[in-house]
């Protein structure tokens, strides 16, 4: 039997429990997981290095024995070629969010027949839950620890604390 690796892609800057929820999750469904931030385009610069995100992500989710942590810049059904992965791992907070991630889905799919996307629901208490709005919150002093591991709290809050 072959082993079936997803992808759980991302900007991840900063993850939050919304993101690692979905991750944990995925790793009871698959044999490995492979977190990969992804460098987009269309994105700005963000709030942290891609280096410091993959260092964030390894510090909250390494401890999985089946997750691992990547980065990459390129098209993502590329890399799920490249990784032998069956799937792809996306997280929904609300219905707004579908209509994009259905057309990725469906690009992704073109480039690469053999890759599904896998869906899940984020749970209720992560729906509000966003890297934007910890930032937002960060940026203005207020707490975050309601949204972030306490093992990247200080990183996150020190980096976005306005003086």
């Amino acid at each position: 039997m072959t082993e079936r690796t997803a992808i759980c892609p991302g900007s991840f800057d900063p993850i939050t429990y919304g993101h690692i929820d979905i991750i944990q999750r995925a790793a009871v469904m698959f044999d490995k997981i492979i977190v990969v931030v992804m460098k987009n385009a269309n994105k700005s610069a963000g709030s942290f290095s891609v280096e410091e995100r993959k260092s964030f992500i390894e510090k909250t989710v390494g401890n999985i024995p089946n997750v691992e942590v990547d980065v990459y810049d390129g098209l993502l059904a590329e890399y799920a070629r490249q990784k032998n992965a069956c799937a792809i791992i996306k997280g929904l907070r609300a219905v707004s969010d579908f209509e994009y991630e259905f057309q990725m889905a469906l690009t992704n799919k073109k480039l690469n027949p053999e890759l599904e996307t896998v869906f899940l629901t984020t749970s209720a208490e992560n729906m509000y839950l966003s890297s934007s709005m910890v930032k937002q919150i960060a940026s203005m002093g207020g707490d975050i620890s309601h949204f972030v591991p306490e093992s990247i709290l200080e990183e996150i809050s020190n980096r976005l604390r306005k003086d």
